[in-house]
């Protein structure tokens, strides 16, 4: 039997994502984003992303399958992010998907989006290591997984518990007057800044707060004195070195996540970690992360940047492995989840 051929829809917050892939191989990840869209509001405005959604769907379904050079009819199933995500933007998504799986006769599998943010990796570097643990990090998400099967068996080790990596990116960036998104302009201005300057807290690595959150996150103080910091130079007439800044900031961030990351590795005696989702992108946490895992020697999957943020391809990669392994697919009353648990792989 050939492998599966699945079309894959992403639509849990501002990019309308199509992915075609056959097995672990990507035929075509096409994506619409509505990033511009939001950028005078300084962050996603739900409505917005919704309608924009709406209007990109058919236009990207039939540029994804012009790039697979395949027709509709020939997809095997029919893969969509259920959740979590905003709840009008899912809808988008599962309605044509639903709509799809309904006129072509073909099953529907409602996915996880955290999971398939793990699953993705499997398009470039082969099937996952079982178990692995999995760091996620973007503007919704900071969350520590013990994988022991990415198709059914998912553990929540850690999360934040406040404000999300990449959203801690975003509020900086606009003390520091950079553009939106924040994670790119950042990374860009940490490049020849100090990541020493300035000595920013580390949130929850107190041997306190490990005590009771060991694997867990959090950025909002992180956050807070950065704006803190900024306003007191501005009040005593100081020139704000936004390099500095951005590095000290960033420096903070990835030396949090990459702690808790190699901990959770340790403590689990698993040799894999695997880091996915929109920050995944950032130089400094790929640099970080690959010394420290070498020096413990842990073996470092991280996607190409392309395929960390939220795309189709990922939602596809995930269906491919779900019906490779002939997990049941989902029934076509499913509902979206925008709260969807990570431990719940694929929709009943």
């Amino acid at each position: 039997m050939s492998e599966p051929l699945i079309l894959g829809i992403e639509t849990s917050c501002d990019e309308t994502g199509v992915g075609i892939v056959r097995g672990t191989t990507l035929l075509a990840d096409e994506i619409a984003t509505s990033v511009a869209l939001h950028a005078r509001f300084g962050g996603v405005v739900p409505e917005v992303a919704s309608r924009a959604h709406l209007e990109a769907m058919v236009p990207t379904i039939e540029q994804a399958c012009k790039k697979a050079a395949i027709k509709l009819a020939d997809v095997d199933a029919i893969a969509v992010t259920a959740g979590p995500g905003l709840a009008g933007a899912l809808l988008v998504g599962v309605a044509s998907a639903k709509a799809l799986a309904l006129a072509l006769g073909k099953p529907i599998y409602g996915v996880n989006h955290l999971a398939a943010h793990v699953c993705v990796d499997q398009l470039e570097h082969g099937l996952l290591d079982q178990p692995s643990i999995a760091m996620l990090v973007s503007g919704g998400h900071s969350s520590l997984l013990l994988v022991p099967d990415v198709t059914q068996d998912i553990v929540a080790l850690g999360q934040t518990i406040d404000d999300a990596a990449g959203e801690a990116f975003d509020k900086v960036a606009r003390v520091l007057g950079l553009p939106f998104p924040g994670g790119p302009y950042i990374d860009e201005a940490a490049l020849t800044g100090d990541p020493e300057a300035i000595a920013f807290p580390r949130g929850l690595t107190t041997p306190k707060d490990l005590a009771k959150h060991r694997f867990d996150v959090s950025f909002s103080g992180l956050k807070t004195a950065v704006a803190r910091w900024v306003e007191r130079e501005q009040r005593e007439g100081n020139a704000v070195m936004v390099n500095d800044v951005a590095a000290s900031f960033q420096e903070a961030v990835v030396d949090v996540l990459t702690r808790k990351a190699i901990d959770a590795c340790l403590t689990h005696d698993v040799s894999t970690l695997l880091i996915g989702g929109g920050v995944a992108a950032n130089s400094r946490l790929r640099k970080v992360a690959g010394e420290r895992c070498a020096e413990h020697g842990i073996s470092l999957r991280i996607p190409r940047t392309g395929l960390c943020t939220d795309n189709g391809a990922m939602v596809a990669a995930l269906g491919s492995e779900l019906m490779r392994r002939g997990r049941d697919a989902s029934l076509l009353s499913f509902s979206s989840d925008s709260s969807m648990s990570v431990t719940s792989v694929v929709s009943p």
